[in-house]
């Protein structure tokens, strides 16, 4: 405990001598201000960005201890992203990290926006005016907890994450001022390597000492995770109704709905929350389609419009947006507007096959709904050829492109757009479901082609992986396997060397929580399949071998 206690007061003095800090404003006298009430503070290291694309760039090629970012960043003109939308940006593709200090400056009192940010966990949200020594306080503050927390997150993000989880107990004996962030913290470590009974039982434990709403929000998570859906719902609607604002409720209330086949009530919820916290882009999306999944195309459109208007100035514009936009104003038989959206997206994001399979698809919706066959025939091609050569774009947007082909019975192209699908490893789409696709549009021939290409292609990746482990990269070997159980997931020879391999490198490397889940689950997976299987006992005890030699539980 003493370790950890000296430990994390060095941290907290080398850091507070060399505190980097990012302003982002696009006001040259706040900068100015700023600058001198940071130097007054002993913080000399500073440097700016003028609006969020700028930030980001920033962020692209260096960390920074603490990001200074006005709300209101659009300036006047209001031609640019505004501070929530940029710290959503940051949170959703990772440029800051949970140690990263992040303060909303403000003179905005309007409730919706204030939310809106709050909903994001800034670390701070300071309205304006605010004195050097109000500033310098609030960094204070921030930096102290930072510091306590600090070496608990540096273990997490090497993946100790079993290593972590033992150091926030002795941390919260170190720093008990802390003791909820790190019993929040070790719920969340929990979490991240499955262990979704202890993460409850903490939420438990604190919930039956105070009603906080993270710690109800983080139960139902755990509920939902272990399949509990019904009780994650209950749960969730408790949690919503005592606290109105904790807008995470509503999305995962949602999401609980939609498992429960209740899309109406998850479209309901959705715009409970959007008339709470009326600036979060993703939710907005999310209203979006499933709006559209229930028919509603008039809240689609209201949806996606607003995504596509709040979007325009964001590093991470999504082309995709344009098209749920086009197949809300198409469904409602709006051409002209429709076209303009298609006229935007060309305009505004050419240049990549993303944007240019997105633009062929919004223009065959169109031409389809005009009842113009053959363009929207030769847009289709167009579409199918750009999304092979693309990458990122959503299983969705691929699946509605392949069912869009197969009404047009362009056999050859949906099935190259459902082989991208099959072969996505990020994708949350089953090989099985993939498949489905063509079976629902009554081409089961199709599917049964697909499935034999997979196959095949599967056993192209085991002998690549032997090439590998043979040349002595375990990890390479492992990769390969993974994407091989990707597009062959019944596979027994596929199970068996992806589980062997796995353990291989595990003896070899180290301990490796999210492979070894994936291990256990294919030797599973092998027993229900082959419980006779001349592997599977060496494999069984190969796994409890790994988990005794490096201490993992179960």
């Amino acid at each position: 405990m003493q370790d950890y206690a000296n430990r994390s007061a060095n941290l907290g003095a080398n850091l507070a001598a060399n505190l980097s800090v990012l302003v982002v404003d696009p006001n040259p006298g706040m900068r100015t201000s700023l600058q001198n009430m940071l130097n007054q503070a002993g913080i000399g290291k500073v440097e700016y960005a003028v609006n969020a694309g700028t930030a980001i760039k920033q962020l692209g090629k260096r960390a920074y201890d603490v990001i200074l970012c006005e709300y209101d960043l659009g300036g006047p003109a209001g031609d640019g992203q505004d501070g929530q939308q940029l710290l959503e940006d940051l949170r959703h593709h990772r440029l800051i990290t949970a140690s990263t200090i992040f303060i909303m400056l403000t003179s905005e009192g309007v409730y919706d926006k204030v939310v809106s940010a709050a909903e994001l966990t800034p670390t701070d949200y300071v309205l304006k005016p605010f004195t050097t020594e109000m500033l310098g306080g609030r960094i204070k503050r921030a930096l102290e907890r930072r510091t306590a927390l600090l070496p608990v997150w540096q273990l997490a993000a090497q993946g100790k994450q079993f290593d972590a989880i033992r150091a926030c107990t002795t941390a919260a004996i170190a720093s008990p001022r802390y003791a909820l962030d790190f019993l929040r913290l070790k719920a969340e470590l929990h979490v991240s390597v499955g262990e979704h009974g202890d993460a409850a039982a903490i939420y438990r434990k604190v919930l039956a000492e105070r009603p906080l709403g993270w710690a109800g929000l983080g139960l139902a998570r755990t509920m939902l995770a272990q399949g509990q859906v019904e009780e994650a719902r209950a749960t969730l609607e408790q949690l919503v109704q005592a606290n109105p604002r904790l807008m995470a409720a509503y999305d995962l209330l949602a999401r609980c709905h939609e498992q429960l086949g209740a899309t109406a009530d998850a479209q309901k919820v959705l715009e409970e929350a959007v008339s709470i916290s009326p600036h979060m882009v993703r939710r907005l999306r999310k209203l979006g389609e499933v709006a559209l999944e229930n028919g509603d195309a008039e809240a689609a459109e209201k949806s996606f419009r607003q995504v596509v208007t709040k979007a325009r100035y964001s590093e991470f514009r999504n082309p995709e947006d344009h098209v749920n936009l086009v197949r809300a104003l198409v469904t409602r038989g709006d051409v002209a507007q429709a076209s303009g959206v298609i006229r935007d997206l060309e305009r505004s994001l050419r240049g990549s096959a993303n944007a240019d399979a997105c633009k062929a698809y919004s223009s065959a919706l169109l031409h389809d709904r005009m009842g113009n066959t053959s363009a929207a025939i030769a847009e289709l091609a167009n579409a199918a050829g750009a999304a092979r050569a693309g990458s990122g774009l959503s299983s969705n947007l691929r699946i509605g492109l392949a069912q869009a082909c197969l009404a047009h019975r362009m056999d050859e192209q949906a099935s190259n757009v459902m082989l991208s699908v099959a072969h996505d490893v990020a994708s949350p789409v089953t090989v099985d479901q993939a498949m489905n696709v063509f079976v629902r549009a009554g081409r089961p021939d199709l599917a049964d082609g697909m499935g034999q290409q997979l196959r095949a292609q599967a056993q192209i990746l085991l002998g690549v992986a032997d090439e590998k482990r043979n040349m002595g990269d375990v990890r390479g070997a492992v990769q390969t396997l993974l994407e091989a159980l990707h597009i062959a997931p019944g596979n027994l020879q596929v199970i068996v060397a992806v589980a062997g391999g796995i353990l291989r490198q595990v003896h070899e490397l180290g301990w490796d929580h999210a492979l070894g889940e994936v291990a256990s689950e294919q030797i599973e997976r092998l027993r229900a399949m082959d419980p006779g299987h001349p592997r599977l006992t060496a494999l069984i005890a190969e796994l409890q071998q790994a988990k005794r030699k490096y201490g993992i539980s179960g």
